[in-house]
């Protein structure tokens, strides 16, 4: 039982649930856009994912503590170091125009962990509420805009508009962590729970919810998908809205976390049956 929790843990920890999440939000834009699977690319963003993560989290800390790494930071400084071999490996099976659109959201990646503003002390994780716009662009920008530029696909108006429905789901997905992350946040980041109170950030997450429901019928789309969606629409509202600074450990970084792998399940369920 031990060991199953540390695994459990590890597999948390070395980001690679948020990989699989992000994973699932590819192969719904795929099934959205009537795009062909195509696996370089998923890897090539799933390794991407896991490597970012880690060296968003875990850069600084290595750079603190040098050889006196605790094991499991240093078993998970061994994997990123392998995933990143693969993430080099699928760069190279990517053809260059998708790197070009894909090079913009790397370097949000990168300026979000590295001090360059205010004399070089400062980065834009901690820029009051830019941290949840970065993540969530980023998030739209690899789930949706590069699919469809390595597909050859025409940026047309249902791309955008559902990017901009991946938007407003990331930003809502973030919120419980922000609200969980209330008690441990440093003064001078200003996430919104802690700007305007945890009540207000649930409704502000549903009014979000509501519009990218809107979203979800401009789009234009198969009816199939529309159930779908219903369905993991009311799961993520129940999850922010029952969301509180005192929530359990496993709350918002495995059961929120998992909601965009559900949302798939739900689609390839209801396109099977």
């Amino acid at each position: 039982m031990k060991f199953l929790k540390t695994l459990f843990n590890f597999y948390l920890n070395a980001s690679i649930h948020v990989a699989l999440s992000v994973y699932a939000f590819l192969r719904i834009t795929e099934i959205y856009l009537d795009l062909p699977y195509n696996s370089n690319l998923n890897y090539f963003i799933f390794f991407g994912t896991i490597t970012g993560y880690n060296f968003v989290k875990y850069a600084g800390v290595a750079k603190l503590h040098h050889r006196s790494l605790a094991k499991g930071l240093q078993n998970i400084q061994v994997f990123s170091f392998v995933c990143f071999i693969a993430l080099c490996y699928f760069t190279y099976q990517v053809p260059l125009p998708t790197l070009y659109y894909a090079i913009p959201f790397c370097l949000l990646t990168v300026l979000y962990a590295v001090p360059f503003l205010s004399g070089f002390d400062k980065n834009l994780r901690e820029i009051s509420y830019l941290k949840i716009i970065v993540v969530a662009l980023v998030w739209a920008g690899f789930t949706v805009l590069i699919p469809v530029v390595d597909a050859e696909k025409e940026i047309s108006l249902n791309v955008l508009l559902l990017m901009l429905q991946r938007f407003l789901i990331v930003v809502v997905l973030i919120l419980p962590f922000d609200i969980r992350d209330v008690m441990y946040d440093a003064i001078s980041l200003q996430t919104i729970p802690k700007k305007v109170g945890v009540e207000k950030t649930r409704k502000l997450g549903l009014m979000l919810l509501v519009f990218a429901l809107v979203l979800e019928y401009l789009v234009a789309t198969v009816a199939e998908v529309k159930t779908p969606f219903m369905l993991f629409f009311f799961l993520l509202v129940i999850f922010l809205m029952r969301a509180k600074t005192t929530q359990s450990k496993y709350y918002s970084s495995f059961w929120v976390e998992l909601l965009p792998v559900v949302w798939w399940v739900f689609l390839l369920g209801y396109d099977n049956f």
